[in-house]
């Protein structure tokens, strides 16, 4: 580890201690009595600091969310997101300031289809579910509020499908009765210029705090212009799956993988020989344990990754609201309870059985997962292995000059997929990239 990076670590704990302090004198007055979902002690001591700190740095306080959430729009939805970075000021601001723009984005839909302007509105449906998938970030209960933004993102996605330059279905994923025999939902995009006949197909794990109808970009999607198709699901726990109370659990993920191999082992467009799981951020550590006990599933591929057992780093030292988002996907509203289930939230005893290439793409700097966890689950992985490591990158890989100079994240994990998909082999190896672009190889 860098010095530098070991100062920023020390400078983050020292700041978490010095905040959680000063929020001691605070919390009584900002305790929300009306939120029936989970409320936690960092949450009601430090709430005062992260709106102070919002308003000081902007919606993207805690992670790049304005650009994970912009990019699938495109450049056309670039003034929404500068709208709503100018209007968030604080956390309550965000389900009001995404709710305006994914109003405006379904009237203009709405009036573009009346006129007769398909493309027009296609892309203003598909912005409009972006925005009011956005609007229920901040909401950790199952409310009327949550209820009603998740029922406009799927009708305003539904709209989207039927108007799409590709096929686009509405499909459910059952699970086994033993979990409650309810269905998962996910949307299966096939690309454009598909013809028929069987074609390889991404499984797309979303993160912690984003959702399914981001997992394909309104144009040049990454997957499906290189033929692939892709299955984007909200998985146990995640937005429309904790609405429909299903939530996280490590048994339903170790039965997710299989839950969507067998599904799409029925389709006649799927080579089900030729199934990759992708997973972001916590969908990192879902996709793992999910391939983990699916041996159908032919490669893996994840970024930005979530690895520590227990996670103790992004529930205890970063932003308060990723544990009560988390307690929420667990159907917690206890913390004392969360704590002790959290601690079995881990990927040893699981990755071994992992013989599948398996592609990591990490940051040098991430702050929501030391990078030494990662360094160990790529050491228990059975099969051909990469680690690609960004100097200076925090948890969100990107961003900084290794990403730039260096192999773009989202287009070498594309092309590594597709290579699996095409037979092609590759040597274990750790890749550290610099600030420069250079990739220092090392074998593993």
């Amino acid at each position: 580890m860098s010095p530098s990076l070991h100062q920023r670590r020390s400078f983050l704990h020292s700041a978490t201690a010095l905040v959680a302090g000063a929020g001691l004198a605070q919390s009584a007055a900002h305790a929300d009595s009306s939120h029936a979902g989970p409320l936690t002690k960092r949450w009601t001591e430090q709430r005062w600091t992260l709106d102070n700190t919002i308003r000081a740095v902007g919606m993207d306080w805690d992670q790049p969310r304005s650009l994970y959430l912009s990019a699938p729009c495109g450049p056309a939805a670039a003034g929404d997101f500068m709208m709503v970075r100018q209007r968030i000021q604080k956390y309550a601001d965000a389900a009001p300031a995404f709710e305006a723009q994914a109003r405006r984005r379904e009237m203009q839909a709405k009036a573009a289809q009346a006129g007769g302007e398909v493309v027009n509105a296609r892309d203003n449906f598909f912005i409009a579910s972006v925005h009011w998938g956005a609007a229920q970030w901040p909401i950790d209960e199952n409310n009327e509020q949550n209820k009603f933004y998740n029922q406009r993102k799927r009708e305003c996605y539904q709209e989207y499908a039927r108007l799409a330059d590709h096929k686009v279905e509405e499909v459910w994923i059952p699970l086994p009765a033993s979990l409650g025999g309810k269905s998962l939902p996910a949307w299966l995009h096939l690309p454009a210029d598909y013809k028929g006949g069987k074609i390889p197909v991404v499984i797309n794990i979303p993160g912690m705090d984003s959702f399914k109808e981001i997992g394909t970009f309104l144009y040049g999607d990454k997957y499906l212009t290189r033929g692939m198709a892709v299955l984007n699901l909200d998985g146990p726990g995640q937005y429309e799956s904790a609405v429909l109370g299903i939530h996280f659990s490590m048994q339903a993920w170790m039965a997710t993988g299989t839950a969507c191999v067998d599904w799409l082992s029925q389709r006649a467009e799927i080579d089900s020989k030729k199934i990759a799981i992708a997973g972001g951020s916590f969908g990192s550590f879902f996709s793992t344990i999910a391939a983990a006990h699916e041996p159908r599933i032919g490669a893996v591929a994840v970024t930005s990754v979530c690895h520590e057992p227990g996670f103790h780093t992004i529930f205890e030292e970063a932003s308060p609201t990723f544990k009560m988002r988390f307690m929420y996907m667990s159907g917690f509203t206890d913390e004392a309870k969360f704590d002790t289930f959290r601690k079995t939230m881990t990927w040893e005893g699981h990755t071994v059985n992992i013989k599948q290439p398996y592609l990591c793409l990490a940051g040098e700097a991430d702050e929501l997962s030391p990078l030494e966890n990662t360094e160990r689950l790529m050491k228990t992985l059975r099969g051909p292995k990469r680690l690609v490591v960004y100097q200076d990158s925090r948890h969100s890989v990107g961003n900084v000059p290794a990403a730039y100079l260096g192999p773009n994240p989202g287009t070498l994990v594309a092309e590594w997929i597709l290579s699996q998909f095409q037979g092609k082999t590759f040597p274990s190896e750790r890749w550290f990239v610099t600030s420069s672009g250079q990739i220092n190889k090392t074998t593993y």
